[in-house]
């Protein structure tokens, strides 16, 4: 007997939001969606998803509900705001928060849902961008207790290839500050060695090639480093404010745990300066423009 898969509700359908429906449209999970803009929702609607009015009529249609959202303040809007996700809750439901948001507020807004509807909160922050959202091949750091993950665990499996229990509500967010503080720092010195081949007349196309295999190689190399020599900065896969708002949230956190994180500190002060040059809706690859001398 074939036991009938979750419906699921998801809220937020961004630039890694979109893909992640159409993978859970694609595997036969009952999809209702939820965004600020409906229009986003289009191609999803065509797919076979429903259309929700409000987060807490999604909520109302749903077993698991899954969002990815910009920050802790669209978070907490679309779960205790105005006919948001809460007022509409209940007990084994369970909220897959996938946004990137700071752990101490995490642990604030699932402390707050459990008391208002009993509705468990599992913290899953995904790394490997659109192409991972994409593809399924996302790696999915997470936060909760380990019976709500059991009851969600193959949906996660249907958005990344590796799914793993870092602790509680709040340790998929620490891990995924880990993570951005490694990603935003290796993003800012390949902008500075590109532009240092290119400046000492080295063909800074080739790097990520020379590169590849070595201890210098990562995927930020073989994806950054070429698409900063070649100025391709478009179609945007990911946005500089993303990588800011996620370092700010890193260097945050380690002040509360009295860590010292002072490279990630300075990565932060770049990236500012540069988004504050008008990039902060582009690419990461236009990091490289930080350090191009003009002759």
């Amino acid at each position: 007997m074939t036991t009938a898969l979750p419906s699921l509700g998801f809220a937020g359908i961004g630039l890694m939001g979109l893909p992640m429906c159409k993978r859970l449209l694609a595997a036969g999970y009952p999809l209702t969606v939820w965004n600020r803009s409906p229009r986003k929702c289009d191609a999803l609607l065509a797919a076979g998803a429903r259309l929700a009015s409000t987060p807490a009529q999604l909520c109302q249609e749903a077993d698991i509900v899954l969002t990815c959202l910009a920050d802790v303040a669209a978070v907490r809007e679309v779960v205790f705001g105005a006919q948001g996700l809460a007022s509409a809750g209940r007990a084994h439901q369970v909220l897959v928060d996938l946004s990137s948001v700071e752990p101490t507020a995490t642990r604030e807004m699932a402390a707050e849902l459990a008391a208002t509807c009993a509705m468990a909160w599992v913290d899953a922050p995904v790394s490997g961008g659109v192409q991972g959202a994409q593809a399924g091949t996302l790696a999915i750091m997470v936060g909760g207790e380990a019976e709500p993950l059991r009851r969600v665990r193959d949906v996660l499996l249907t958005l990344g290839e590796r799914v793993t229990h870092m602790g509680g509500v709040g340790a998929g967010q620490v891990t995924k500050a880990c993570n951005q503080m490694i990603v935003a720092c290796n993003a800012l010195v390949i902008a500075e060695a590109v532009a240092l081949a290119e400046r000492s007349g080295v063909d800074a196309r080739l790097l990520a090639q020379a590169l590849a295999g070595g201890f210098a190689d990562s995927k930020p190399l073989q994806i950054l480093a070429p698409q900063m020599a070649e100025n391709r900065f478009t179609p945007v896969k990911w946005h500089v404010r993303t990588l800011l708002k996620d370092l700010d949230g890193a260097v945050k956190l380690s002040h509360e745990q009295g860590s010292a994180t002072p490279v990630s500190g300075l990565a932060a002060q770049l990236m500012r300066l540069h988004g504050g040059k008008g990039h902060l809706d582009h690419d990461p690859a236009t990091l490289v423009q930080l350090y191009r001398q003009k002759s």
